[in-house]
C-alpha cells in the first residue's frame, strides 16, 4: 500500500498554503503540500517535514493527525501544522523539473469555508472534511 502524508499549512496570518495545479487539458485544481513516504523516512511525521522542504522550501510545526483517507492501495495521512517561513522559489522537489507536469502555483488563501467553496480542492473528501473542522472553528483554535 502507498503511503501519502499531507501538510494542511496555517500561515502566521492564520491563512492556508495551497498549491494550485494547472495542468494542459484539465480545470485548475489546488492541492495541500504533501507526498509518498519514502523507505528512507523514519515516520510519517518525518517524510512531511521533507516533502514541506523540498515543495516550499519551509520547515512545518506539525500540530496533529487531522484525519485519513485510504483506499485498497493507498493511505492518505492529513496533519494540521504551522509554519512560519517559507520560499517557493526554493523548492526542490523532483516533480518541479520533470517535463509536461503543468504549473505549481503556491497560494495564500484566507481559512474560511467561502475562501475553500472558491478553489477546486483535491481529494474532495478532505475538501469536505477541511471546510467542516474550519467551520466548526477546530483549525484556528489550535496554536
Amino acid at each position: 500500500m502507498q503511503e501519502r502524508v499531507r501538510a494542511v499549512l496555517l500561515t502566521p496570518n492564520d491563512t492556508l498554503l495551497l498549491i494550485k495545479r494547472i495542468r494542459p487539458g484539465i480545470d485548475p485544481y489546488w492541492v495541500i503540500v504533501g507526498g509518498k513516504i519514502e523507505t528512507t523516512d523514519a515516520s510519517p511525521e518525518d517524510a512531511l517535514r521533507r516533502e514541506v522542504r523540498e515543495e516550499i522550501a519551509g520547515e512545518a510545526e506539525i500540530l496533529h493527525l487531522l484525519h485519513t483517507i485510504e483506499t485498497d492501495d493507498e493511505r492518505q495521512m492529513f496533519y494540521l501544522a504551522r509554519i512560519e517561513k517559507w520560499n517557493f522559489a526554493d523548492r526542490t522537489g523532483p516533480e518541479f523539473s520533470q517535463e509536461g507536469r503543468g504549473e505549481y502555483l503556491l497560494e495564500e488563501i484566507p481559512l474560511t469555508g467561502t475562501a475553500l467553496d472558491a478553489v477546486n480542492l483535491l481529494p474532495k473528501e478532505f475538501a469536505t472534511v477541511l471546510r467542516e473542522a474550519v467551520e466548526r472553528g477546530e483549525v484556528l483554535t489550535v496554536r
